[in-house]
């Protein structure tokens, strides 16, 4: 084939415009901006056709296999289609990379039936070119997302084996999770040692403590009990709930310790297929490496609340009153404490046996939890002598509620059992010790025990 000087100047022109054009869309870094320079880069190479980009998401919607376009879409190969009725001709030429096809280039060329070779080359070289930018550019984005992915991991893991308290824990990591995911839910959830119960950890956003709330909870908890693997829904179909917005966007990931399945985590978002699998993987990964602090969290708080806490009773520790009363001492302006002591209890061992007695001493522990309030302090303080120290309460208002309790031993125990109590009382416009507000209840109650007993006595004046 004889090639004239102008064609073979036109040949030279476009080859060095391809060469530029390959520099320019392999400086980008960035997907959309190559896509963006697609069209441009064509129309200055080639001046004399048409051009538009078929891009991924139009060509899933018509795959058609007799339509050129997508032949050359699934092939990897250029097609040509020759339009007789204006003796023109329309090119397809796919985006091929090494691995995928990111899209076909569409070039019209109008009035020829026949588009010359070296414009099929320098186009093949141009969509070559064009496609390995783009891969560049996803490997470049993805690589920037892994490293950014570690980095969230490694100062989340950091942050977490830090020593911190079980709240702290869970604040930290829902605000981690949300922040990430731009998640609208965020759920953990602890199971008992049975998985009979789940408790809802610190950290977990409102709406899980809601009844609509119950519905995904239990699907989940099925679901991670039944796979024991992590859980990712695009579109959840659950039935409308008392016209609470759904939630059709789920990813769960179960919360491991020792091979053991002891909890899960939920995020949920409210638009359908709003997470991606890289969201899902991430999210796995995060839990993964957060799941000892969480558990070593756990730990704590239990060893924290066993030290505070008598094993029989479940009120709290001699250790632990003395300590409440004596922050009280210093920041509040007054405030009440009362001894408590089972009347004839050696009686009660003797004639029922030990086991009764034990469980006497619980009735009376779980009494005493009714008739205080949440920042009262009921304490085991040895033996069967039990206390209670009521902050900001005055001796008045201490003394109805101990005259209550000892009624409502009374009335409610079985075997029945009856109470003494001595009460005392500090203010701030008073010189006094919490050595000596022990005493002056512990003389109280003596005196209670000695006169008659089921009674209370109040301290005499300070």
């Amino acid at each position: 084939m004889v090639v004239s000087e102008s064609q073979f100047q036109d040949e030279i022109i476009k080859y060095k415009k391809l060469y530029y054009a390959s520099n320019r869309l392999h400086s980008y870094l960035d997907e959309e901006k190559i896509l963006g320079e697609v069209i441009i880069t064509f129309q200055d190479i080639f001046s004399n056709y048409m051009f538009s980009l078929q891009h991924l998401q139009d060509l899933y919607q018509e795959l058609n296999e007799d339509n050129p376009k997508i032949k050359a879409f699934i092939s990897g190969e250029i097609y040509v289609e020759k339009i007789r009725s204006n003796q023109g001709c329309i090119l397809y030429a796919p985006l091929k990379g090494k691995e995928v096809v990111n899209g076909v280039i569409q070039v019209t060329a109008p009035n020829t039936l026949e588009i010359p070779e070296y414009d099929i080359e320098i186009i093949t070289l141009l969509t070559t070119t064009i496609a390995s930018a783009i891969e560049n550019a996803k490997l470049y984005s993805q690589s920037t997302q892994v490293i950014s992915d570690l980095q969230l991991i490694n100062e989340t893991s950091q942050k977490l084996n830090s020593n911190l308290q079980l709240t702290e824990t869970m604040e930290y990591m829902s605000n981690q999770i949300i922040q990430t995911f731009d998640a609208q839910e965020v759920g953990f959830f602890l199971f008992s040692r049975d998985r009979t119960k789940v408790r809802v950890l610190p950290g977990t956003t409102p709406f899980f403590l809601t009844k609509p709330s119950k519905t995904y909870v239990d699907l989940l908890e099925a679901k991670i009990h039944k796979e024991n693997e992590s859980i990712f829904i695009g579109d959840c179909n659950l039935q409308p709930i008392n016209d609470i917005k759904k939630y059709r966007s789920i990813m769960a990931v179960p919360i491991i310790q020792d091979n053991s399945l002891r909890g899960f985590s939920a995020v949920m978002h409210q638009n359908p297929n709003f997470f991606s699998q890289e969201n899902f993987n991430l999210l796995q990964g995060l839990l993964f490496h957060s799941s000892l602090a969480l558990m070593n969290s756990l730990l704590q708080e239990e060893l924290e609340h066993m030290v505070k806490t008598d094993h029989l009773t479940k009120l709290h520790s001699r250790n632990y009153l003395d300590e409440s009363i004596q922050y009280s001492m210093k920041d509040d302006n007054e405030g009440t404490f009362m001894l408590i002591d089972i009347d004839n209890f050696k009686e009660i061992n003797d004639i029922f046996g030990h086991q009764v007695g034990d469980e006497v001493l619980i009735q009376v522990a779980n009494l005493i939890k009714k008739n205080i309030r949440g920042n009262d302090v009921g304490a085991r303080w040895g033996g069967e002598e039990l206390a209670i120290y009521l902050p900001k309460v005055s001796m008045e208002e201490g003394l109805v509620i101990a005259e209550r309790l000892v009624k409502t031993v009374e009335e409610c125990t079985f075997p029945k059992i009856t109470v003494s109590c001595g009460v005392s009382y500090w203010n701030k416009d008073s010189q006094d010790t919490y050595n000596y507000l022990f005493k002056r209840a512990d003389d109280a109650l003596y005196l209670a025990k000695g006169t008659g007993k089921n009674k209370v006595v109040a301290q005499k004046t300070a």
